[in-house]
C-alpha cells in the first residue's frame, strides 16, 4: 500500500493485529498520521508513521528508529511484514474498530 492507501483505509480507526494464530497488539491511527501503539494487555506508546520506498515506517517514544513494515490489504483485511534486522514477523488484522484503543497505565490501580 501507498502512504496514502494506508491512511485512506486506517486514519480515525483501531486495528487489532495477531501472528500465527496469537493476539499481538493493538494501534490506533489518529490525525496527522499519529499513532497509538500497544502490545495487548501493555502501556501504550505515542509515535507517528511515515511512508518510505513503499514501506510504511514508525517511530515511537523510546525506541531507538524507526520500524518499517509492508502493508497489503486483502479481502480478510490488513497483512503486514516487518523489515529489520530479525526474521521477518507477518501480522495480520484480526478486528477493526473506531473505538479508541485500551491504554492502561505502569501506575493503574492502588
Amino acid at each position: 500500500m501507498t502512504g496514502e492507501e494506508f491512511e485512506s483505509y486506517t486514519k480515525g480507526q483501531t486495528f487489532y493485529f495477531a501472528e500465527d494464530g496469537v493476539p499481538y497488539g493493538g494501534e490506533e491511527y489518529l490525525n496527522n498520521r499519529r499513532v497509538r501503539w500497544s502490545f495487548l494487555g501493555g502501556e501504550c506508546k505515542e509515535g507517528y508513521w511515515y511512508e518510505d520506498n513503499r514501506r510504511i515506517c514508525f517511530v515511537y517514544e523510546d525506541l531507538n528508529g524507526p520500524q518499517c513494515w509492508s502493508f497489503v490489504k486483502g479481502p480478510e483485511g490488513l497483512r503486514a511484514t516487518f523489515y529489520g534486522p530479525e526474521p521477518a514477523s507477518e501480522l495480520y488484522e484480526v478486528l477493526k474498530t473506531d473505538d479508541p484503543l485500551n491504554c492502561p497505565g505502569p501506575e493503574v490501580g492502588v
